[in-house]
């Protein structure tokens, strides 16, 4: 076998995925827009876990969607979506997905002409979050996603007062959970605790929109 090898010089020849400047840049641009998506996935796991803070977050975020654009407008002859890039490059980013597919990061309030649809969310966040309490869920990487989510989807919703007492007291809550660590668990009282304050949130923002 090394004899062979040896009488076939072109097998120790480096591979090019490129014959040309014009392929290289294409290239390029591909890992390029691929390293974009992983690092915006990457972030809002982040923000989700409350690694890092909003504004932080916001200005990271609002870069990323940037790039993604120019990027995708560079192969945007070879693919048809994104979800056809990250289809054909096998990328498991949900997150990042759905964040480009709102064009804006997660914290930037956007709800015109869809306050219904935002209204909804925040429904849907209070009920999924109490029924996560109330299945047992009470460790802090189960509950937190819930919180953060509920939070910035009401900060989501303009017409909703900065100082509306139910987001202030998830506030207080998701800086509880932030002192502590991931695996640590609420204990009966602070669920109990928990679940009163969301019950008296949601019956709060029920009485803002009744009297919209």
């Amino acid at each position: 076998m090394a004899a062979a090898g040896a009488n076939r010089p072109e097998l120790y020849e480096e591979v090019k995925l490129y014959k040309n400047i014009r392929e290289r840049e294409k290239y390029d641009t591909m890992a390029d827009l691929y390293a974009v998506i992983n690092t915006l996935q990457c972030l809002e796991k982040a923000y989700i876990k409350d690694a890092v803070n909003a504004k932080d977050y916001q200005k990271s975020c609002a870069t990323l969607l940037t790039q993604y654009k120019s990027a995708f407008k560079l192969v945007h002859g070879m693919y048809n979506t994104v979800e056809d890039f990250m289809k054909a490059y096998k990328m498991d980013c949900s997150a990042a997905l759905e964040r480009i597919r709102e064009g804006r990061p997660l914290t930037v309030k956007d709800d015109a002409g869809n306050t219904t649809k935002c209204v909804a969310d925040i429904v849907s966040g209070f009920i999924t979050t109490m029924d996560a309490l109330k299945l047992d869920q009470k460790s802090v990487d189960e509950v937190q996603p819930y919180l953060r989510e509920l939070y910035d989807t009401m900060n989501r919703l303009s017409t909703l007062p900065a100082d509306f007492e139910g987001k202030l007291k998830i506030n207080t809550w998701l800086q509880t959970l932030g002192n502590m660590q991931a695996s640590d668990e609420l204990d009966d009282g602070q669920i109990r605790q928990l679940l009163h304050d969301l019950d008296s949130a949601y019956a709060s923002f029920n009485n803002f929109l009744h009297h919209q």
